[in-house]
């Protein structure tokens, strides 16, 4: 990754995380709490993975997809979550250039691969009771990994695409105002014009939020549409009762992103934009886990069997 000299001549050659130092006298508080969400999303997590892969008859695109977002959303806390902790640790958390364009690359591909992946199980659940009689056909073994395939490939091209565009920049500054490496606060250390940069990361953002929260919106309208047909309350409850958790995923993940990337740069302070970034690293990749298996009766069912025949349960 290119090194850039700023107006005297020294070479910036990484970058300083500055972290929470906003609320360095809470730092203590914030480690316990943030690393107490951590394990329990990587537990919650792995718990799903597990439960699904060994039970038979959860081997179905519904879940094949949720297996793939807790796997994603796995790895999207572990490039960002350890290094907060350890800002919580110290005042200053230094990151080489190519330390920091190694965590964007990966926390960008799999934020976008998240929002693609809820939006083939919009798909999923549009086709399921819209069209239950090709259910089958439409949603088969090679439709399902192409789904999750596409969702990885274009989080992958995006992220390439941005961290050419930030990383030829030139930085006069290094102390990142963020306990991560995100793209508006590492473009704010260039010391070059960002506006065609920052055309190009709003069009991005809005592409990748906005056409699969957009894609989600129409599968749902069709989909109430369908299910206020039923001529049965109790078809109608269980038709609801198996877009519930999904959708109450989708809403809290759009929601902070779009919060958190398409409102104006200047509307919030930076210990707001902390605020909001917290919540789309930490929080919500807890809720996957916690929703699917408090709302899910056959998530619930599978789990109790598991521990039924474990022997020391």
């Amino acid at each position: 990754w290119p090194v850039c000299f700023s107006k005297n001549h020294t070479v910036v050659s990484e970058f300083i995380l500055q972290g929470f130092s906003s609320f360095r006298e809470h730092k203590i508080i914030l480690f316990v709490i943030f690393l107490t969400l951590y394990l329990l999303t990587l537990a919650g997590n792995v718990l799903i993975v597990t439960v699904i892969s060994l039970t038979r008859h959860l081997h179905t695109p519904m879940y094949f997809f949720l297996s793939a977002l807790s796997i994603s959303e796995t790895v999207y806390t572990l490039v960002i979550v350890p290094l907060m902790l350890c800002s919580l640790t110290g005042l200053n958390q230094p990151i080489s250039l190519a330390g920091c364009a190694t965590q964007m690359f990966f926390f960008l591909t799999l934020a976008i691969n998240n929002c693609f992946l809820l939006t083939a199980m919009g798909y999923d659940r549009y086709v399921a009771i819209c069209n239950p009689l090709r259910y089958t056909v439409l949603m088969n073994k090679r439709v399902c990994a192409l789904l999750a395939w596409g969702a990885l490939s274009i989080g992958l091209l995006v992220a390439v695409v941005q961290i050419s565009s930030v990383f030829r920049l030139p930085f006069c500054d290094r102390e990142v105002a963020h306990y991560f490496c995100d793209i508006l606060p590492v473009m704010k250390l260039s010391c070059a014009d960002t506006t065609l940069h920052d055309i190009i990361n709003f069009i991005i953002s809005s592409f990748v939020i906005v056409v699969p929260m957009g894609l989600v919106f129409i599968s749902y309208v069709l989909i109430i549409s369908t299910i206020l047909k039923i001529s049965s309350a109790q078809g109608r409850k269980k038709a609801f009762a198996t877009c519930a958790s999904h959708l109450t995923v989708v809403i809290v993940h759009y929601g902070c992103a779009s919060i958190a990337y398409l409102k104006p740069k200047s509307e919030n302070t930076r210990d707001q934009d902390q605020l909001i970034s917290v919540t789309y690293t930490v929080i919500t990749p807890l809720l996957n886990p916690v929703v699917y298996t408090l709302r899910n009766k056959e998530v619930k069912d599978a789990l109790r069997r598991a521990i039924s025949k474990n022997p020391l349960a």
